[in-house]
């Protein structure tokens, strides 16, 4: 066990019966020898435990009862958690196959990362690719500058980050990841490995389908409270140095496409 680090991942789910399987699926079916698998059901009534229920012998530890919703339902899970490293993983999204050993083997690798980060796609309901996204080492000033440059369906990170930090923000329902890697990305040193690591699914259910308007003023107001305000000339170089970072580990494709695409007006989409 000395080689597999202990990996906890937390699935939160609420009435997501449609695609809970293949999250769970996605997660067990890594046998990595080393996993804490926690599930923390908000009380659904769609099915969604019958499901858990499946896979029970699996799971190192789950519940369904009423929370107050979905960063609650972490934190439940975190206090739980006894993992060198933890993540999220939603109820609708899934892992790749090999993301365990990626993170095990980078951990092992720089032992100064307490963050780290790979690629991920977007997804349909029924698993067809929309598109992929590349990332490099997020830093503060760059989530500043730009938002999410990282999505936690490829986001791993020392545990022992939350005696320091916290946990997640249980006053926001609506862009609490936003404000967790921002103070996380400001406290520690993070790394980016060059494979895709999971991928967000894009459905009607999804919040930030429902809500993008919202969604938008909420990192606002983050931005905000966290007094992390950056002039435009500031923000457009964070842009360009994550561009010529993509360049330099080999993204040319990914790039010209997204140059073409904000050519065209299709806005940023690397």
């Amino acid at each position: 066990m000395n080689d597999f680090p202990k990996i906890t991942v937390i699935t939160p789910s609420y009435n997501q019966a449609e695609f809970l399987e293949r999250t769970i699926k996605s997660v067990i079916d890594e046998h990595y020898p080393n996993l804490e698998y926690i599930i923390m059901d908000g009380g659904s009534t769609d099915g969604s435990v019958e499901i858990i229920k499946k896979y029970e012998k699996y799971l190192t530890y789950w519940v369904s009862e009423k929370d107050n919703g979905q960063s609650h339902a972490i934190n439940k899970g975190l206090k739980i958690a006894s993992g060198d490293w933890v993540a999220w993983q939603n109820s609708d999204d899934i892992y790749y196959p090999g993301v365990f050993s990626a993170i095990a083997t980078a951990a092992s690798a720089h032992p100064q990362a307490g963050l780290i980060i790979g690629d991920m796609h977007l997804i349909d309901k029924n698993d067809r690719l929309i598109r992929d996204l590349h990332y490099v080492a997020p830093s503060y000033e760059a989530m500043v500058a730009e938002g999410m440059v990282l999505s936690n369906q490829a986001a791993f990170w020392r545990r022992e980050v939350h005696d320091e930090i916290g946990m997640m923000d249980e006053s926001l329902h609506l862009g609490f990841d936003f404000d967790w890697f921002l103070r996380l990305t400001k406290h520690v040193k993070a790394l980016s490995v060059n494979q895709c690591l999971g991928a967000f699914r894009i459905h009607g259910m999804a919040k930030t389908q429902t809500m993008p308007t919202k969604n938008v003023e909420i990192h606002r107001m983050i931005r905000q409270r966290h007094n992390a305000l950056m002039p435009s000339w500031k923000k457009a170089f964070y842009k360009t140095k994550r561009m010529f970072q993509l360049i330099a580990r080999g993204d040319f494709l990914y790039v010209a496409r997204g140059i073409l695409h904000r050519v065209k007006g299709g806005g940023n989409v690397y």
